[in-house]
């Protein structure tokens, strides 16, 4: 009998105030999907920096076997990888420094062009096609000159490429995206704050006199306003789930129907990497909701 009193109100409190729960679904969902859209940058941003490196490095090409530049005879040597690593740790412009193996360089190219590229009789390329490297991480961005000059003529080097350059304008715009779009979901957070506030307000006048008969019989505080968090607990339910659906529509028909097939050069998230934000938006759409009821429940209801 309780519970169906319970689910009684829920179903009117969500008729009565129809256009209040609408607009703060809406909301939510926007913001939310925004919130989303920002972890998801992130995440294009991190797999993006571990293909090309960040804008605080450098990467010094060896020579391999068959090498383009004239000045690479053959194969770097363990010799040339000790001078060359010796040089790198005697500048004070480097915060660090990793070698990269020809596998992991193999890795990161099938997984950019498609591991079907390099399977069969006829492979495209194998791990020997690619150069080792070094990915040299300066301590500021703007003084390279003297690590870049000091092993760009070194023995067993046959290339430097200046990362700023290539990655630079691609991280920097993802940044400015994703803080615009942290940003403007803040905003629209608190305004689905208010709105909730709002409806709570409303629901408790509409409910005043069955509220003070409660209280005339004894009821619970958790009683009273159980239907009022479950009206927070559904509205933030339809939110969430319009929002992990904008998240997936953009993935299928964005990242995978459009942006891989235009772009290859750029690493871009997958199906795995949508796990991150779906797991923020479901501990956040629950929060936005529950917590200002549960406050505001005490001020309106006087529980």
């Amino acid at each position: 009998m309780q519970l169906r009193y319970v689910f009684s109100e829920l179903g009117q409190g969500l008729r009565r105030n129809l256009s209040m729960h609408v607009a703060v679904v809406l909301t939510l969902l926007v913001s939310l999907a925004l919130v989303g859209f920002g972890v998801l940058l992130r995440e294009q941003s991190v797999k993006a920096t571990d293909q090309w490196g960040s804008e605080l490095q450098i990467t010094a090409f060896l020579c391999k076997a068959r090498d383009d530049n004239p000045a690479c005879t053959s194969e770097v040597t363990d010799a040339q990888k000790q001078r060359i690593a010796q040089e790198v740790e005697d500048s004070p412009e480097v915060a660090g420094y990793r070698f990269e193996s020809k596998e992991e360089a193999f890795a990161k190219v099938k997984e950019l062009l498609g591991a079907d590229k390099f399977e069969g009789p006829n492979p495209a390329a194998t791990a020997d096609d690619m150069p080792e490297s070094i990915w040299i991480t300066l301590k500021d961005p703007d003084q390279y000159q003297g690590i870049e000059s000091a092993i760009i003529g070194l023995d067993g080097v046959s290339s430097v490429r200046d990362q700023r350059d290539v990655v630079g304008p691609i991280l920097r715009g993802m940044t400015a995206i994703r803080i615009g779009s942290l940003v403007t979901a803040i905003v629209l957070v608190v305004a689905a704050l208010l709105l909730v506030a709002n409806t709570i307000r409303l629901a408790a006048f509409a409910r005043r006199r069955e509220i003070g008969i409660m209280r005339l019989v004894g009821a619970s505080t958790l009683y009273i306003a159980l239907p009022f968090l479950m009206e927070a607990l559904v509205t933030a339910a339809i939110a969430l789930l319009f929002a992990v659906g904008a998240l997936v529509a953009f993935m299928y028909f964005g990242v995978y129907g459009w942006l891989k097939d235009q772009f290859h050069f750029i690493p871009w998230i997958d199906w795995s990497n949508v796990v991150t934000p779906v797991v923020v938006m479901a501990i956040l759409a629950p929060l936005l909701t529950l917590l200002p009821t549960l406050v505001l429940t005490r001020k309106y209801l006087k529980v």
